[in-house]
C-alpha cells in the first residue's frame, strides 16, 4: 500500500480522503487539520493531527490548502527530502521550496462538501521533477480516477484559468439568472433543463458551434430590449459585455 499524508480539512481534503477510502492501493495514513473535528466523521481521531511535527512517515504528502496557504504549510514541514505536493491550479512548481522533491496532484473539479462526486470521472493533473516521483503519483491518481495527465505548471495555468471561465463565471452568471427570475416571480427550475442542454451541447459541438442567442444572430432590436429591461447597472454592463464578445468572436467565423 502506498501511504499518503493529506494535510488540509477543506473541500478537497475532504473529497480525496473518501475516494482514497475506496482504493485497494493507497492508504490515508494521516490528515493534518488544525481543527480535529473538521474530519473525525471520516476518519478514526487517532490518524488526525494538529501538529506538524507529528506528522507520519509517508510515500506522499498531499497539501490540500488555499493557494495563500501553501507556502506557509511547506516552512513548517520539520522533515526533508520527501515527495511534497499541492493540489492548487495556479501555483507553479518553482514556487515551492527546495528541501522537499515537489509536484502537483491537480483534480480538476468544483468541489463542496455537502456534494458527492465520482472521483473516476475527475481528471487528475500530474507533475513532478523527476519520473521516479512521478510514476508514484501516477499510481496514486490511477487508483481513484480513469483520467491521469502529464502537464506542466503553464499548461496547469491555463486549465485553472479556463476552468475560471467555464465553472466560476458561469456559476456566477446562474445566480444573476436566478436573481432576474426571483425579482420577477418566475421559477428559476424552468431554465434547468436549458442549462442541463447547454453543458451536453458542448460535449458533441464545438463552444463556438454551440453558440445561440440574440447576439450572435445580431438581433439588435431583441439586445435592446433586454438592455432596457436590465434595471441593475452590474447586470446590465455584464449583458453588454457579453454580448460584444458574442459579436466579436462570431466576426472571426
Amino acid at each position: 500500500m502506498i501511504k499518503v499524508v493529506l494535510i488540509g480539512s477543506g473541500n478537497v481534503s475532504h473529497h480525496l480522503i473518501e475516494a482514497f477510502a475506496k482504493s485497494k492501493k493507497v492508504e490515508v495514513t494521516q490528515v493534518f487539520s488544525r481543527q480535529k473535528d473538521a474530519v473525525t466523521h471520516l476518519l478514526d481521531s487517532n490518524k488526525i493531527t494538529d501538529d506538524y511535527n507529528n506528522l507520519a512517515q509517508a510515500d506522499l504528502y498531499i497539501i490540500a490548502v488555499s493557494d495563500d496557504a501553501i507556502a506557509k504549510v511547506l516552512s513548517q514541514l520539520p522533515f526533508e527530502n520527501r515527495l511534497v505536493v499541492h493540489t492548487s491550479g495556479s501555483v507553479a512548481l518553482d514556487a515551492l521550496d527546495k528541501k522537499n522533491r515537489k509536484g502537483s496532484f491537480y483534480p480538476l473539479q468544483t468541489f463542496s462538501k455537502n456534494k458527492t462526486v465520482n472521483f473516476s470521472q475527475i481528471p487528475i493533473c500530474l507533475e513532478s521533477e523527476n519520473e521516479t516521483d512521478f510514476e508514484l503519483l501516477e499510481k496514486v491518481a490511477q487508483s481513484i480516477s480513469d483520467t491521469v495527465f502529464k502537464i506542466n505548471s503553464e499548461q496547469r495555468k491555463a486549465l485553472h484559468v479556463s476552468a475560471v471561465f467555464v465553472n466560476n463565471f458561469v456559476n456566477h452568471l446562474y445566480q444573476m439568472g436566478n436573481e432576474i427570475c426571483e425579482a420577477n416571480k418566475v421559477p428559476f427550475e424552468i431554465l434547468k433543463p436549458l442549462i442541463l442542454e447547454t453543458a451536453n451541447k458542448v460535449m458533441s459541438l464545438s463552444p463556438k458551434e454551440a453558440q445561440t442567442g440574440p447576439a450572435i444572430r445580431n438581433d439588435m432590436q431583441t439586445i435592446a430590449s433586454h438592455i432596457a429591461f436590465l434595471l441593475d447597472e452590474n447586470q446590465n454592463n455584464i449583458y453588454k459585455t457579453l454580448t460584444q464578445s458574442i459579436q466579436n468572436n462570431g466576426k472571426k467565423l
